[in-house]
């Protein structure tokens, strides 16, 4: 099962230990393209997605797009720095 973690290309702190562990952490660089970046990591077979608060608030599409699919979850999570 993939997983990825989606943060603004600003945000050197969210998702840190997950990163430095090895972990598909992505920074997207214009947040206006993160229904893209989504997207794009379904097509690639990644099920679960987290995103953290900032980058979730740009995204128009998670909540209706994916809301009733079983085969991917996205979660949002707020921003916490230890992680």
């Amino acid at each position: 099962m993939k997983i990825s973690w989606l943060r603004t290309k600003e945000d050197n702190e969210s998702f840190k230990l997950l990163k430095n562990l090895g972990f598909e952490v992505y920074n997207i660089e214009d947040v206006e393209k993160t229904d893209e970046k989504i997207d794009e990591l379904v097509q690639n077979d990644y099920k679960i997605i987290i995103l953290s608060n900032e980058i979730a608030s740009f995204s128009g599409d998670i909540i209706t797009k994916y809301a009733n699919q079983d085969d991917v979850s996205i979660v949002i999570t707020p921003t916490d720095k230890n992680l």
